[in-house]
């Protein structure tokens, strides 16, 4: 990949969406009513075309709550064995949509959703992304854990190891 300053635009939209569909879980992070920030796993169903993120939960749940009140949130995703993150800052809404649950809902859910579709309160939340970021190793995550050990060894700084994309949505 290229230099950071150059991941812009349409390629770091299309990384940011390649990554989030991989990594599948996030941390969904929203603002509580004492002003705390509360963070909860979430698996991530789609990033459509639009660069919405989708997820299903209950209507009732404390992060809809959260959401509902303070719409901005922020999902991270981490890869940690392939060194690969992103950041994703967005304002998230609950859609009750039957098709887009159709078209998104898989049966690993029904661990979270007994009755499937039919699960009373089920949800969509759709988060719309206003920034994302990204890293990810520049050369492969061996060459980046090579890059990491000889920094620690020598006490300098990692050269180069990182690619950092940013785009705003």
């Amino acid at each position: 990949m290229t230099d950071a300053a150059e991941v812009t635009g349409p390629e770091a939209i299309a990384r940011v969406k390649e990554l989030v569909e991989d990594i599948d879980f996030t941390m969904l992070t929203t603002q509580d009513a004492a002003g705390n920030l509360v963070s909860r796993p979430m698996s991530t169903r789609q990033m459509d075309e639009n660069g919405d993120i989708w997820f299903f939960t209950l209507d009732d749940s404390k992060k809809v709550e959260e959401a509902e009140a303070d719409h901005d949130v922020n999902l991270a995703y981490l890869d940690a064995k392939g060194y690969r993150f992103v950041s994703v800052a967005g304002r998230a809404r609950t859609v009750d949509d039957r098709a887009k649950m159709e078209e998104l809902y898989t049966a690993s859910l029904d661990i979270w959703f007994e009755d499937g579709l039919e699960t009373p309160g089920i949800t969509l939340l759709r988060v719309s992304p206003t920034e994302c970021e990204f890293w990810e190793p520049r050369h492969g995550k061996l060459a980046t854990a090579a890059g990491m050990l000889k920094a620690l060894v020598t006490k300098d700084t990692p050269d180069d190891t990182m690619v950092h994309g940013s785009v705003s949505c």
